[in-house]
């Protein structure tokens, strides 16, 4: 795992240094340039694999492509003995070298035979072009930007902010998203001329041609009949022990995060039957019964032997707050990202990388919102009688949720902030009038709109499908992988590996809900292999207890920054901000809008931008 930097053109060089600079926690083990013709490449290395051989940037045999890659190609020893049975030859043991004379052999067309997670650029010394992409859901980031005719690609935000040249916009429409969804969908992010690279994307970019981006890979449709509930649950069984089998290997020491909930104890349990040892698990223990699953996570560990370490969540001060938030590229308001944070530095101390449940959620049908559908709320001549009201002025803003049907309502519970004027979710009461014009609100969450309409019109398939490059890539992905390469800690999903997903995707998402609600496969394979404390029991998030924090140990931080706002943040509405704050430092209100302000306006202390 590492940070990459590629720049070309002639405005970048100068501060080419100080901007690969911010990638060394990504990248502890190394830092080095390249220069390839008319680019500059850098790299961050986080040594997982081959220690000595797999250094970056990497240049092919003959010259002409040059390569800086983040990530991990689980399937390489196969694309290797592919390749060398054509003549290729290899000096190293590196995944690396396997994905750069992969595309020397069969062009973009590579990304087709990956198994992995990665986020790559290669330039062509003899056209002058640039190759980037981004793997099938996103679990690497991968940002690029054109400027004064030349192009930057990077692995976060954090190296553009450093090119003196590269301007610094607000994009409108990148902050609405992230006040109605908690972060920015790609390909927007908060600074206009930066663009976030989608999931399963990739792009071409050469002087004078300008920039061709298209979908390498997109979220297939369920076009098979279900086997029966056992054979299946047997099927998944062992997609699952390949999966994390795949993911074991390293040249150096794995752990996993082990929450107790039955994502990451699954994964535990697959590590063990696949014999890695020395097996170290890492979790966290809140004192609020209700956020906490220390109970059942050191039940799993108990049952395999593991060396099981525990963080103690009282330590998340608003020290450790601020000190997560300084490590946010874009601002992320998952309050999950706090905990994984400090997570990610208990086991950054033990191991150099650890396996996670990530993905089990969205792929498998884990959350309740799932379960409401379209159809559950149809419309009514009273409904539509009151949205006349509404759009005339004629009955309370307050009523807009009441007004609402179908696809219509499942949006508003889905957003914090939107298109709801007068309401209480209105948008353009947080924002000067001129922003508010730019931003679009009636665009609010549009790709999720998009997804979920092309996979089946807002029925539980569709609505899987509708997370998968929205909330998980840009939210839950993005927070793990902040969270671990600030503290240069390398971790791997196995529950999104490409078999899980190909298998998972083409059946119906009936497969994942029975009369206990979703997940049904991977409940049943909890109950097969894993203690009772993990699977009976009521599902529990990975979280903090804002309100709590709000009104205790995170209150002087928030009242600074509530303060701040008016000189960082001038295109914000004052007066509705600090009226939220003030409920929330009751511990009232929606705390969770609140906190996402916070992380907003403690981003942009260190990171000016122009609206």
């Amino acid at each position: 795992m590492c940070g990459i930097l590629l720049t070309v053109g002639d405005a970048f060089p100068a501060d080419f240094d100080a901007a690969l600079a911010t990638l060394r926690s990504r990248g502890p083990d190394a830092r080095e340039v390249l220069v390839h013709g008319d680019a500059l490449l850098g790299h961050a290395r986080l040594a997982v694999i081959d220690l000595t051989g797999g250094r970056q940037p990497m240049s092919a045999a003959n010259g002409r492509l040059a390569m800086v890659y983040n990530g991990e190609i689980y399937n390489f020893a196969a694309l290797r003995r592919e390749l060398e049975a054509v003549g290729h030859a290899f000096s190293t043991r590196s995944d690396s070298e396997v994905l750069l004379t992969g595309y020397l052999h069969w062009g973009e067309a590579v990304v087709q035979r990956l198994d992995g997670m990665f986020a790559f650029a290669i330039h062509d010394a003899q056209d002058g072009s640039v190759f980037l992409a981004r793997d099938r859901l996103g679990i690497k980031p991968l940002f690029w930007g054109v400027h004064a005719g030349g192009l930057v690609a990077a692995s976060t935000l954090a190296p553009f902010f450093a090119l003196g040249a590269f301007p610094r916009k607000l994009d409108a429409e990148g902050l609405r998203d992230y006040l109605a969804f908690q972060t920015p969908l790609a390909p927007r992010t908060l600074v206009r001329d930066i663009h976030a690279l989608p999931p399963g994307a990739c792009l071409k970019w050469r002087v004078g041609a300008g920039v061709a981006a298209r979908q390498w890979w997109t979220i297939p449709d369920a076009t098979e009949r279900a086997p029966d509930h056992e054979t299946l649950v047997a099927e998944t069984d062992s997609l699952l022990a390949q999966a994390v089998k795949d993911q074991l290997v390293a040249d150096v020491p794995l752990g996993a995060f082990l929450s107790g909930g039955i994502d990451s104890s699954l994964v535990v349990h697959y590590m063990a039957l696949a014999q890695a040892s020395p097996l170290k698990t890492f979790s966290v223990r809140f004192a609020e019964a209700g956020f906490d699953e220390s109970p059942a996570a050191r039940a799993v560990a108990e049952q395999y032997g593991t060396e099981h370490h525990v963080l103690d969540a009282p330590q998340l001060t608003a020290e450790t707050l601020a000190a997560a938030l300084a490590d946010l590229d874009q601002p992320l308001a998952d309050p999950a990202y706090i905990p994984t944070w400090a997570l990610s530095h208990l086991t950054r101390q033990h191991v150099t990388v650890a396996l996670s449940g990530d993905g089990g959620d969205e792929l498998f049908g884990g959350y309740s919102r799932f379960l409401d559908t379209a159809d559950r709320h149809p419309d009514t001549l009273g409904k539509r009688a009151l949205r006349g009201l509404l759009r005339h002025g004629l009955a309370p803003a307050s009523l807009t949720r009441r007004a609402l049907a179908g696809p219509e309502l499942l949006l508003y519970q889905r957003v914090e902030l939107g298109d709801y004027p007068g309401s209480r979710k209105d948008l353009r009461r947080y924002l000067a009038p001129e922003l508010a014009a730019g931003c679009r609100p009636q665009a609010t969450l549009e790709l999720w709109r998009e997804l979920a309409s092309r996979h089946g019109g807002y029925d539980r398939g569709a609505l899987l499908r509708a997370d998968l490059w929205t909330y998980l890539s840009e939210n839950c992905l993005a927070k793990t992988d902040r969270a671990s390469m600030a503290h240069g800690l390398e971790v791997r999903v196995p529950l999104l590996a490409n078999e899980l997903q190909d298998r998972m995707l083409r059946l119906p998402a009936s497969v994942h809900f029975d009369a206990g609600g979703g997940k049904a496969l991977l409940r049943a394979l909890a109950r097969r292999h894993l203690p009772q404390a993990v699977w009976n029991r009521e599902k529990h998030g990975f979280s903090v207890p804002l309100r709590a924090n709000f009104a205790g140990s995170w209150r002087d931080w928030c009242d600074a920054q509530i303060a701040s706002a008016p000189l960082i943040a001038p295109w914000l509405a004052t007066g509705p901000l600090a009226a939220l704050w003030q409920e929330a430092r009751q511990g009232k209100g929606n705390v969770r809008l609140m906190y996402t302000f916070a992380v907003l306006l403690a981003w942009l202390e260190t990171h000016a931008l122009e609206a």
